[in-house]
């Protein structure tokens, strides 16, 4: 079987190109079939592959390659304007290896609108496919729940929410494991006749088409665990998304602080409950899932958080793999076909 060859922006996030070098090696010690191709600034990735790797990991040399690019589009750069201004910016670079076929699937933890330019720009959407969407999985009291978009549209139309809902369907399928996911549409009460103008028009179109569907969702459902795959327009994913974050970073900091003003007995059964706190920990950080994929163009394209640790990286490399080994786009492309127009 031929490898697969993942692209990696390793100039996009905060703490390139250390924490994207560091990833990808890991990433290639767990996964024996994927190559990763580097691009950024051929000196600095060079020195740090020597330095991350020893004698033990030739095997690595052989798996990983480097495209200089001399060139970054920084968080605070306008997408479009520096796709064009910057040539040879690390996530351009990059956008035209996997048009040119060179890469199967791109991870970057770069600027998310221009990740979502080059994306467009090299290789376009799935047929069908109206808007492509940002995919996040959010904790849940069962496992995950997969929440589209988060923040790739922001303006939307019933029919985009009906695609979502049927590339959401087949990621939590394929990739979260869930034999028949449970799509909801996100709005103010789990009644048919709440909601906007937009959920109410979603609601009867997605129950045209073939697919577990339970309706119209409240914000608890995507924790509680009643549903897998909850659809909304970016603008109301993102904001939901940010709060999520911020909660979860919460309270962490909130038992953190509370133990530090425990008596020595507290701080002793605060030590027996670490284990807890640790699953705790790990089931909210964005590391275990890796990335958000933008779902509906026509090669993998993971996007992680700019602060994300080698972890997040080397779990997004995993990410964008499955994404290609499991047919995803495939999937969709042809579920879309089916479909037609829906009206």
């Amino acid at each position: 079987m031929t490898n697969l060859n993942i692209v990696l922006d390793a100039m996009g996030g905060d703490n390139a190109p250390e924490i994207e070098v560091e990833g990808a090696i890991d990433a290639l010690k767990e996964n024996k079939d994927i190559n990763v191709i580097l691009v950024g600034i051929k000196d600095k990735l060079e020195k740090i592959i020597q330095e991350k790797t020893n004698k033990k990991d030739q095997t690595i040399f052989q798996r990983i390659s480097i495209i200089n690019a001399n060139e970054v589009i920084n968080m605070s750069d306008s997408p479009a304007t520096a796709h064009k201004q910057k040539p040879d910016a690390s996530i351009v670079v990059a956008g035209k290896l996997l048009k040119e076929d060179k890469a199967d699937a791109l991870v970057s933890a770069g600027n998310t609108g221009a990740v979502m330019v080059t994306a467009l720009f090299s290789v376009g959407r799935i047929k069908g496919i109206v808007r492509p969407a940002l995919l996040t999985p959010i904790p849940s009291k069962k496992a995950y729940t997969a929440m589209l978009d988060a923040g790739a549209n922001v303006d939307c139309k019933p029919i985009h929410l009906v695609q979502f809902a049927i590339m959401g369907e087949l990621y939590a399928r394929h990739i979260l494991n869930v034999e028949k996911p449970l799509v909801g549409v996100l709005s103010v009460g789990e009644e048919d006749i709440k909601g906007n103008e937009l959920s109410l028009a979603t609601l009867e179109l997605i129950k045209k088409i073939d697919i577990n569907f339970k309706g119209n969702v409240e914000g608890r459902d995507i924790t509680n665990g009643s549903v897998d795959v909850v659809v909304c327009d970016g603008f109301v994913g993102n904001a939901l998304l940010k709060l999520a974050e911020g909660i979860a970073d919460l309270i962490v900091t909130m038992i953190k602080g509370n133990i530090k003003k425990l008596s020595l007995r507290g701080i002793l059964g605060a030590l027996f409950l670490k284990p807890v706190f640790s699953e705790l920990k790990k089931k909210v950080s964005y590391d275990e899932y890796g990335g958000a994929p933008l779902l509906g163009v026509k090669k993998p394209v993971i996007i992680t958080h700019g602060s994300a640790t080698s972890k997040a990286i080397k779990n997004s490399i995993k990410v964008a793999a499955q994404f290609i080994r499991r047919h995803i786009n495939e999937e969709i492309e042809q579920k879309i076909k089916e479909y037609g127009t829906i009206e």
